[in-house]
């Protein structure tokens, strides 16, 4: 699903061999990645204490440009010491749904790391360039936290633009030294980890501590943080909420992006304020807006800023409007929305203040209700989602949809076909719904497109879950599923033509 929450940047590039005659032949014939299906899947994983697996679909844009960076990858570390092993599962066979199912792949790429024969699995959360890819694995498939023994090794581990995490401990034992590893590999896919005997080694902070200690070091804000709690669980909180700037910075600065997509995958609710950032006022917006910032931490808000040039992506998420900048705009976990446009930097702070209060509107995009709705798929939008579908009385399969989904423009036509054959019905209606440009309330859960609904008249709300989108097995579904009066009782559809429509 277009989401916010997620951005994933692709990047295609060339393989050229420089290889001649049959060798050349033969290294072209190779794969480095392993193909895997429902019988050998578990056996290959099981035998191995790290494998990396793509779950792709033929059809798949992003999965064709990440194919032979995966490659790639895959042909340069067969060479690691031990090798890492690439492998690549087909999720759109029937015969390996069961296996992308148990692994919760919901979208197209998605690859796991599997660990120790498959019991431990993590998201991958590296690039998708072949450099990238390679860079990323052999960290991961190395240990989870490397001794730090020289200043030298620390400015290296460190850096200024990523966040590491680096204990502290008068020896490698002990509880405290245990929990920390256990940490490490618990959020490894996420942060870098270091451990050293002497705090001197390390570029920031109070050098005289022996420990035990775990410093955070962050590229923003006080620049590093320091815990003495050793419980996972709570030093593993207290690293989530440190590891994210008060205020995330949302530009074309690459550096920000992993924070910008932490901020999206976070828990809190999120405020977003957008305007020019070479604009006279922008300084001044900045300033108070960290002051809110500052006000509401730990509160269960995040604070991001985001500039004009490169939020377009999220204006066309939320459906906002460049003529409504400077804007804030907070979305909470419940998937509701609300917006200040033509804000003045004095404004922040009582906005967000009568939000907290529970005394602003939410807001609600949504395309106008249109004049004429006079087709057999009739149009919906989310002002007019209660009239039409959830309070409407009537057995409706709604369609939710996106214009440029393949699989939605293969379905239309279908969707016509059936909406014909209840057009004498005055108990069904046949819908769509753009998903892209109205809110999605969430009584639906659409995570895909097209996704489809049934609510019959009596408000039992039904997903279409078959793989089957014929003309038939819809007209079939809604017959099963409908509820009906004495009045539509006898009422006739248009018996279905079979051998026909089918996806």
């Amino acid at each position: 699903m277009a989401s916010s929450s997620r951005v994933l940047l692709c990047f295609s590039l060339f393989i050229a061999l420089c290889f001649s005659g049959i060798h050349a032949d033969e290294a072209e014939s190779k794969e480095f990645v392993l193909t895997l299906d429902s019988s050998n899947f578990s056996d290959t994983v099981s035998k191995h204490d790290f494998v990396v697996v793509e779950f792709y679909a033929p059809w798949c844009g992003h999965c064709k440009k990440l194919a032979p960076e995966y490659e790639k990858a895959a042909s340069i570390l067969s060479s690691n010491d031990p090798p890492v092993i690439l492998a690549k599962v087909d999720a759109n066979e029937e015969a390996n749904k069961g296996i992308a199912s148990e692994y919760d792949v919901k979208g197209f790429p998605t690859i796991k790391i599997l660990r120790n024969g498959g019991k431990s699995i993590q998201e991958y959360k590296g690039p998708r360039e072949a450099d990238g890819i390679v860079a990323y694995l052999k960290k991961q498939s190395g240990p989870a936290s490397v001794e730090i023994k020289s200043a030298d090794e620390a400015t290296t581990l460190v850096g200024e633009k990523k966040i590491v995490i680096v204990g502290v401990f008068q020896k490698f034992s002990g509880e405290e030294f245990e929990n920390f590893l256990a940490l490490a590999h618990k959020l490894r896919s996420d942060y870098e980890f270091g451990h050293t005997l002497d705090a001197k080694h390390l570029p920031r902070g109070d050098s005289s501590v022996t420990g035990p200690v775990v410093r955070l070091f962050k590229p923003f804000d006080e620049l590093f943080v320091d815990f003495k709690e050793f419980n996972v669980e709570a030093l593993e909180k207290l690293i989530e909420e440190s590891g994210l700037p008060v205020v995330t910075e949302f530009n074309n600065d690459p550096d920000n992006h992993p924070f910008v997509i932490k901020f999206f995958n976070g828990q809190n609710d999120k405020a977003m304020l957008f305007l020019n950032f070479s604009s006279d006022v922008a300084d001044a917006f900045k300033s108070k807006y960290r002051e809110v910032a500052e006000k509401y931490k730990g509160e269960g808000i995040s604070f991001l800023l985001g500039d004009l040039d490169a939020s377009q992506g999220a204006f066309q998420y939320f459906g906002l409007k460049e003529d409504q900048v400077p804007l804030i705009i907070i979305q909470t976990n419940a998937g509701q929305k609300f917006l200040k446009p033509h804000l003045e930097p004095d404004h922040i702070a009582v906005w967000v203040k009568e939000y907290k209060d529970g005394k602003v509107s939410p807001y609600k995009k949504s395309e106008p209700i249109p004049e004429k709705n006079d087709e057999p798929v009739k149009v919906v939008v989310a002002d007019s989602l209660q009239d039409i579908v959830l309070k409407s009385g009537k057995n409706v399969l709604l369609e939710f949809y996106a214009p440029w989904c393949g699989h939605c423009k293969k379905l239309a036509p279908i969707l016509d076909e059936v909406a014909v054959s209840f057009e004498k019905d005055p108990e069904v209606v046949i819908a769509k719904f753009d998903a892209t440009t109205n809110d999605v309330p969430s009584d639906f859960d659409v995570k895909y497109y097209p996704t489809l609904y049934f609510q019959t008249a009596s408000g039992k709300l039904l997903p279409y879950d078959e793989d089957d989108r014929s003309k038939e097995s819809l007209i079939a579904f809604i017959e099963k599923n409908r509820d009906k009066t004495e009045t539509t009782t006898e009422t006739k559809t248009e018996k279905p033509e079979s051998g026909k429509d089918e996806l």
